[in-house]
């Protein structure tokens, strides 16, 4: 990790970057839901029009960091090796993580999405202690439990704010697969360069969520004539905003700030998504959905929260296990 607060960049470039992610990120759920489930008019089907974002993406942040050079002068090959992996990452990643928000999405309104998918760290320390690489302490299975029981909250019972018990588990499936995918990426032999190796995911995902796409039938479902310019204009926010811009400030918080400051994401993101889903999308704000969050965040700042006396985290790189869950809109 670059130095800290008081010998790298100003704390204003910092918390600038920091706010990015936080209302970029956040604001993802509430843009797919735009996408796929709008006010008037026809949505663009979820996994075509997750394949035509992450495809876009990826192809535009390629064309401008392919030819940068790895920062420590070693070489860095793009041969089949990196690609596969890639492929593999970007289908875990893209497909089967945001591909399925995009599908649960027109069931499940933003702001439970994006609490669901918070659960995405309580899923990787299962995945990674499964596969011996962690294990599960004291306060993680606190943390655990308390995920759980927010994602209980939602579909259990009756009353105003249950959420679709179809489309919480697709959620749940989504955020499985995207830890599943994020634990592999640790030791997969992907570039090094980070901004790379993200361009390539995202072609990869984006060819896969089209090839699913098409085999579903969702090209039966698509009426381009039917659907409304917002649409549009969420779709090109999520290519360029959500995925290149919030994601170039992410990586280069990793770089440049304490990990238990950018780690804060985990649980800002989803407080971001449900405020602006109640705010813009009128979205109702029920006593079962603040319930689920307020455990939800709790269990993930449990997952996310670094002892004190840990030493500083190195710096980023695809191999690293200190890398904190990108997340999964």
């Amino acid at each position: 990790m670059a130095a800290a607060l008081t010998t790298g960049p100003s704390r204003a470039r910092i918390w600038a970057a920091l706010w990015v992610v936080y209302l970029v990120w956040g604001s993802t759920y509430l843009a797919i839901r735009v996408v796929v489930h709008p006010s008037h008019g026809a949505g663009l089907p979820p996994l075509l029009a997750a394949s035509v974002r992450f495809g876009l993406a990826g192809v535009l942040m390629l064309a401008f960091t392919v030819r940068s050079k790895p920062a420590d002068g070693r070489p860095d090959p793009l041969g089949k090796r990196q690609w596969l992996a890639a492929a593999i990452v970007g289908t875990s990643l893209l497909l089967g993580g945001n591909g399925l928000v995009s599908l649960a999405e027109k069931r499940v309104a933003s702001g439970p999405a994006a609490v669901i998918i918070a659960t995405v760290p309580i899923w990787a320390a299962l995945v990674g202690a499964l596969t011996g690489q962690g294990r599960i302490t004291t306060r993680h299975g606190a943390g655990l439990a308390l995920g759980f029981a927010g994602v209980a909250v939602l579909v259990v019972g009756s009353g105003g704010g249950r959420a679709d018990v179809i489309g919480v588990l697709v959620l749940v499936g989504a955020a499985l697969s995207w830890a599943a995918g994020s634990v592999w990426s640790r030791t997969a032999p992907l570039v090094r360069r980070p901004l790379v190796m993200t361009g390539m995911e995202m072609v990869c995902g984006g060819i896969a969520c089209a090839l699913v796409g098409v085999a579903s039938g969702e090209l039966g479902q698509l009426h381009l004539d039917r659907v409304p310019t917002q649409s549009w204009l969420a779709i090109a926010y999520l290519a360029v905003i959500g995925s290149m811009v919030g994601y170039t400030a992410y990586v280069w918080l990793l770089g440049n700030a304490p990990l238990s400051l950018v780690t804060t994401y985990a649980y800002v993101n989803p407080l971001v998504a449900v405020v602006l889903g109640a705010l813009l999308l009128h979205e109702h704000l029920t006593v079962r959905t603040a319930l689920a969050t307020v455990a939800i965040v709790a269990g993930v700042v449990l997952m996310v929260r670094r002892p004190r006396e840990q030493p500083a985290a190195p710096a980023v790189s695809s191999s690293t296990s200190s890398e904190p869950q990108r997340q999964c809109a």
